[in-house]
């Protein structure tokens, strides 16, 4: 288990600390919601949360199947809804790795990021896009 504390700072803004480490991070509500938008907002924490999952599973397996990934870069990009509710819409993700990979590798790496456990974890009523850009 792992804990996160948050305050609520004032002005649509919070402070998250990370209970195991104690990093902090801050949160800000968005432009188009009212807020400042000087930080990650709750919601880009989401998107920022699929795209460094999927890194991580992809090196883990990386590691174990003696594929380099380094210099890899992830891009999500988060559409969020018109209507009401407010919610997200849609994460758009970019991989793209710069280093040459089998095509068997390139299978089992891409079914890792697009299993897992924030991937696992997204509400069945967003649409999750994912394209890889395997360098030759």
């Amino acid at each position: 288990m792992v804990r996160i504390n948050l305050g609520y700072q004032g002005e649509l803004r919070v402070e998250a600390q990370h209970q195991p480490s104690g990093t902090r991070l801050i949160t800000d509500a968005p432009l188009d919601n009212h807020g400042k938008g000087e930080s990650f907002s709750p919601t880009d924490l989401v998107a920022t949360g699929l795209g460094s999952c999927m890194a991580t599973v992809m090196g883990i397996l990386a590691e174990k199947i003696h594929v380099d990934l380094k210099g890899m870069q992830v891009n999500v990009e988060k559409t969020m809804s018109q209507d009401l509710p407010r919610r997200i819409q849609a994460l758009d993700v970019t991989i793209r790795c710069p280093n040459p990979v089998g095509s068997a590798e390139r299978k089992q790496l891409e079914h890792a990021a697009t299993t897992c456990p924030v991937a696992q974890s997204i509400n069945p009523g967003i649409a999750v896009k994912t394209e890889f850009i395997w360098e030759k």
